[in-house]
């Protein structure tokens, strides 16, 4: 007879900083565990309760792909033990973005931390005082702050393709303690923009187009 499945982390410090993070933010939270080939490690995704999915690579090989609850991982981890929790792979329902990616940009950690503090202010403030003299929603004022435009990038080979980086994302990477001394990476992999830090990463799809409109002069890719 075989024993239970172990979930075969080895960096616990940082698997466990990653997962009491999440769970601080969301105690509902699913991590996906998915091993990285050939290299031993595991990348543990989970999707933030604003849309948006981020990711830390640690050490040790997980037994496969697996989804289990964030906070039954965390209780796991902090009494130093190795069993994997219940399965709940049926439940984690969200695409991942393609491996392969692109840097389009370099920003400067501190940049990215004074963005973050910014967009949290202005939340209390509008909150406190409402805009233009009128109350407004806790609700509607979170919506309208994630879905604004923090950074744009135009990258040097698709001048006529801005990207775009919400503050959700930027939120995602400083929420989940992502940042550090060095710079953050704006990547982009197919329909997918990303905010790369020293320790994580933060994933979101871009609004995908209504409307169908013929391409001049530009093969499709």
């Amino acid at each position: 007879m075989t024993g239970p499945a172990e979930h075969g982390l080895t960096g616990v410090a940082d698997a466990g900083a990653f997962v009491a993070r999440l769970v601080r933010l969301d105690p509902a939270a699913l991590v996906r565990l998915r091993p990285v080939p050939e290299v031993g490690w595991t990348a543990l995704w989970a999707r933030l309760p604003w849309g948006v999915l981020v990711v830390r690579t640690v050490p040790g090989a997980a037994p496969g792909d697996v989804t289990v609850a964030a906070a039954e991982l965390l209780a796991e981890l902090e009494a130093g033990g190795g069993a994997l929790p219940r399965r709940r792979d049926d439940a984690w329902r969200w695409p991942l973005p393609p491996a392969a990616s692109r840097a389009v940009e370099t920003l400067p950690a501190e940049d990215v931390r004074r963005i973050a503090t910014a967009a949290a202010g202005t939340l209390r403030e509008a909150a406190a005082h409402g805009v233009a003299g009128r109350a407004v929603g806790q609700r509607a004022l979170r919506d309208a702050l994630l879905d604004h435009v923090a950074v744009v990038v135009t990258p040097d080979d698709a001048p006529d393709a801005p990207v775009e980086v919400p503050q959700r994302l930027v939120q995602g990477l400083v929420r989940m303690g992502f940042l550090g001394a060095g710079d953050v990476q704006v990547r982009v992999a197919g329909r997918w923009v990303g905010l790369v830090g020293p320790y994580g990463a933060a994933w979101s799809r871009k609004v995908p187009e209504l409307s169908l409109a013929p391409a001049i002069g530009r093969p499709n890719g």
